[in-house]
């Protein structure tokens, strides 16, 4: 970020969620917006372990409350003036062009070189060349499209997310297609490794406190995103918010920093900007193979509905277990694959490699006359947030349409369903329990694939979903060996255990994790016919 931009920013948004405050006093006093505030922050400060750092915070939000009890109206002002600012200063990113070149050049090689010290069968297997995690990284998509429209407007790339590798997978194949570095909203807990960290603070990461719950943090979080939208920055969102839980694709799509999109395009088109549109492009990233599965399923199925949300101690904390997952990968000839979907506008219509926009019949469509209220371009909450919740839909529809199915799931979702045919009375938790118990033939299991995977192809034929091309002219115990190949490797517990011509399920919660990724398609009845 240009240090002009980054100024500017920091002031507008001071200046812009204050005015909006201001304006509010009618339905909301600037005592209550203070006082609110400083409860949820002592909510969020009870939760954390007591450091030298949060017993500092807890004194700050003393001294703001003693200051409100006795402040004058302006002084007041005065005070949400500072906290806005407060929080800008731990959300706001950077961005270092030399550490962005060293990363790119470096980070593959030396992730390579650490792998094989531990794995050196890894290298005498690849020699001469130097095998590199990068290799592994499938981008499939619409690339040329997302290429063309960098140079008319500002994307918002949306991927779906599984893992903190995300974060990585997405930096470099961002880099691979040749797309000048994206803004990103990162989870505060990815800061915590001071390497990590120094990077993320010089690569245009900018902090997202998800334990900060009250609405003056969320707006200035949005109105930070928002700025940096209208200055032209490409900026990457996961909508789902966090990671998915269960190893589902995101059904929930989080609509504030996803609504920041036609708030900057208005803004774009009131000051006459020459490049104001904004495009969307929805992205899916598919593992077969997930670093933090095992805690992430534990999460789901402790407390659905009321999951912890922040993870802060799973597998990306530790860094041997990112170093064993990383060299699973190199091991296996592991993909990852990003896929990159059809770009649509902010309202959710298809966009071209000339960035014009057509209907649902195929019509070129002027899509500032959506913005317009009494024939002039303005804001108007209530319809920008039904067309985020309008788009929000869209990129879910592209996210099942664009999902890339690899071993590990097919295998996974058939397993899995044979197994609650064996259990029909059960609910989830008491099958996961017993299944433990149970075994399955291979014949059973081929034939159930061999009906699924015609099942599938039929759906890629017709656009419905996506696979591993590696895997679409494989015979289904082809397809079977890679699968167990992988859930043997990495998890501390094998997944699934093949003895003679029998499955054995060794881990239930990671076959579900896994097969999940299947759910929604309604697969299941074609393993009947």
């Amino acid at each position: 970020m240009k240090p002009e931009h980054k100024e500017w920013i920091m002031q507008e948004v001071v200046k812009r969620v204050l005015s909006d405050k201001i304006a509010k006093t009618s339905k909301m006093p600037l005592e209550t917006i203070i006082h609110d505030t400083i409860y949820h922050e002592k909510k969020r400060l009870e939760q954390e372990k007591r450091t030298k750092r949060t017993f500092q915070e807890a004194q700050y939000w003393k001294k703001i409350h003693k200051k409100m009890l006795s402040g004058s109206e302006e002084e007041k002002k005065s005070l949400i003036q500072e906290i806005i600012l407060r929080f800008s200063h731990e959300i706001v990113g950077n961005f270092n062009p030399k550490v962005y070149s060293f990363s790119t050049k470096i980070l593959p090689i030396g992730l390579s070189i650490l792998l094989n010290t531990i794995s050196p069968g890894v290298l005498f297997s690849h020699f001469p060349k130097l095998p590199d995690v990068s290799d592994r990284l499938i981008i499939q998509g619409e690339i040329e499209l997302i290429q063309a429209l960098q140079h008319l407007g500002t994307i918002i790339l949306v991927p779906n997310h599984n893992s903190n590798m995300d974060s990585i997978a997405m930096g470099l194949a961002i880099h691979k297609i040749q797309l000048p570095p994206f803004i990103y909203g990162a989870g505060l807990n990815l800061f915590t490794n001071s390497i990590i960290s120094y990077f993320m603070n010089n690569l245009g990461a900018y902090k997202v406190d998800r334990k900060k719950s009250a609405s003056l943090y969320k707006d200035t979080l949005k109105e930070y995103a928002t700025c940096t939208l209208e200055c032209g920055y490409h900026n990457l969102f996961f909508p789902g918010g966090t990671r998915s839980r269960s190893g589902e694709i995101e059904e929930h799509i989080k609509l504030g920093l996803l609504g920041t999109g036609i708030k900057a395009y208005i803004n774009n088109l009131q000051k006459g900007k020459e490049k104001p549109n904004i495009f969307i492009v929805p992205c899916t990233i598919s593992y077969q193979l997930v670093l933090e599965a095992e805690h992430l399923i534990e999460d789901y199925l402790k407390a659905t509905g009321k999951s912890r949300y922040i993870i802060e101690d799973d597998e990306f904390s530790k860094v041997r277990r990112i170093l064993n997952f990383l060299t699973s990968i190199l091991q296996l000839d592991s993909r990852i694959c990003i896929r990159f979907c059809p770009a649509m506008d902010l309202f959710g219509n298809r966009v071209d490699k000339q960035g014009i926009s057509y209907d649902k019949r195929g019509r070129v469509v002027d899509i500032s006359r959506y913005t317009w209220v009494n024939g002039k371009v303005a804001h108007d909450p209530q319809r920008d947030m039904q067309y985020t919740k309008e788009l929000a839909e869209q990129i879910k529809k592209s996210y099942y349409k664009n999902n890339v199915i690899m071993s590990t799931h097919l295998v996974a979702f058939v397993v899995f369903q044979l197994l609650k045919k064996h259990y029909p009375e059960m609910d989830l938790y008491r099958l996961l329990r017993t299944v433990k118990e149970d075994d399955l033939p291979l014949r059973e299991v081929y034939e159930s694939m061999e009906k699924i995977l015609a099942r599938i192809k039929k759906m890629v034929a017709n656009g419905d979903i996506c696979i591993d091309d590696h895997i679409k002219n494989l015979s289904v115990d082809a397809i079977c060996d890679e699968a167990l190949q992988h859930f043997r490797i990495y998890h501390s517990k094998v997944v699934l255990l093949r003895k003679g011509d029998r499955l054995y399920p060794q881990d239930p919660d990671l076959l579900f994790y896994y097969s999940n990724r299947l759910k929604k398609y309604d697969l299941e009845k074609g393993m009947e016919g």
